[in-house]
């Protein structure tokens, strides 16, 4: 049996949005686990306490679920006019791997504090007093991310009176951009946005049928359904789908299927190794419901009801770039998120509700040679730091 002592690597424990994870400047990670490859996973697996059979990350720092399996790896940026580079991994909990193939929206809003408090960022961009402005090179996506980060005395504001659905306390509001969020699309049609080419598409999916299903690459790749399709009301909480191992194994399925649609994989069965990526969510028309936390959400206070799944549960709240992804679609004439939320094209945000309550997501989006582009999608979040020092993880364990 290994004796080897335990490491010890210097991190910062953060919530951002709606999820928490362990952020790391990449110069204080193991020289091996500084490039990417089965080095620095395995380190990452280990301090989240992944896999864990037990579904309970007792030997880690992760919460296991979908929302607190996160890491983050942070460094001073190359590229032209940004700041700081931002590497997320999505850790799966059961299994041995991370996914690096998409961004967390929620926890951009905890990278430019971190970076700021981590000295990544240029003093002289950081005012006393006011809000420092740090532009994020998004590394999984290629994307840019603009913070707007509140500073008192020369530091970071954590503390304040913006409330977000999802989060117990109020904290102080960071103002997240994110710019051109589509993605440049693998799929078969090549079109920036719709990988398919398509707007709505009849997916095919054995076993459950043929569902209208738009399929976006923008924020994260996103299968959007009609609930009424799927025998939902779009008001369901987590129990009434994370509850029902038969309506989890659909998902998967129609997810599965999708993302061969998309040409994000190339076989159903490469899907396992693809957890974080598509997402998949459901919408429908605004009604009345009560939220997870006791709040009495109207139909009069939103465009539309949505439903995000995320790494094969349904998400407590919204993720960030499934958000980005719900504005953009509902921009676009004639999408299922479009249609749901009423129909249009003069779009400049959408307040959707879901388990936890109601997010804002502004959009700017225009018709270019007939292709609809969106140049930016903008929200508010918070993010506050809940410990730093140092995480300890075996010798052997990479």
């Amino acid at each position: 049996m290994s004796q080897l002592p335990q490491i010890r690597i210097p991190a910062t424990y953060m919530r951002g949005g709606t999820s928490k994870g362990v952020f790391f400047r990449l110069q204080d990670l193991p020289a091996a686990a500084q490039v990417p490859g089965p080095v620095r996973d395995a380190l990452l697996m280990r301090v989240i306490g992944s896999p864990d059979p037990y579904g309970k990350h007792t030997d880690g720092m992760g919460g296991a679920t979908s929302s607190t399996s996160k890491v983050v790896i942070l460094a001073k940026s190359d590229v032209p006019d940004h700041d700081v580079d931002y590497l997320y991994g999505q850790v799966a909990i059961a299994q041995p791997f991370v996914d690096w193939s998409g961004n967390c929206g929620n926890l951009s809003s905890a990278v430019g504090p971190c970076a700021i408090a981590g000295g990544l960022i240029d003093p002289a961009r950081v005012p006393h007093d006011g809000v420092a402005v740090v532009r994020i090179w998004q590394a999984n996506i290629g994307k840019t991310i603009i913070a707007h980060v509140p500073i008192s005395n020369g530091q970071v504001q954590e503390t304040g009176d913006f409330e977000l659905d999802g989060v117990t306390f109020p904290a102080a509001e960071i103002a997240l951009e994110f710019l051109d969020p589509a993605d440049e699309g693998e799929g078969e049609g090549g079109a920036a946005m719709f990988p398919t080419g398509n707007i709505v598409d009849e997916l095919d999916v054995p076993g459950v049928g043929t569902l209208r299903a738009t399929m976006i690459n923008a924020g994260v790749p996103t299968i959007f359904l009609n609930a009424a399709d799927l025998g939902y009301t779009g008001a369901e909480l987590q129990d009434a789908i994370n509850g029902d191992p038969a309506a989890l194994a659909k998902f998967e399925t129609i997810r599965a299927h999708g993302a061969v649609r998309m040409g994000l994989i190339a076989d159903v069965a490469d899907a396992v190794q693809r957890q974080h990526t598509p997402k998949v969510a459901f919408v429908a028309p605004p009604r009345e419901y009560v939220s997870s936390g006791g709040k009495r959400i109207a139909a009069g206070d939103i465009d539309l009801l949505a439903r995000a799944l995320s790494m094969g549960k349904l998400h407590h709240a919204m993720m960030g770039t499934a958000a980005v992804a719900i504005a953009t679609a509902a921009s676009v004439p004639g999408t299922v998120v479009n249609l749901a939320a009423g129909g249009g094209n003069d779009r400049a945000a959408v307040r959707f509700g879901h388990p936890s309550g109601t997010l804002r997501v502004g959009v700017e989006a225009r018709q270019v040679d007939g292709e609809w582009a969106v140049t930016k999608a903008s929200m508010s979040r918070s993010a506050r730091v809940l410990m730093e020092g140092w995480v300890r993880v075996p010798g052997d364990a990479f």
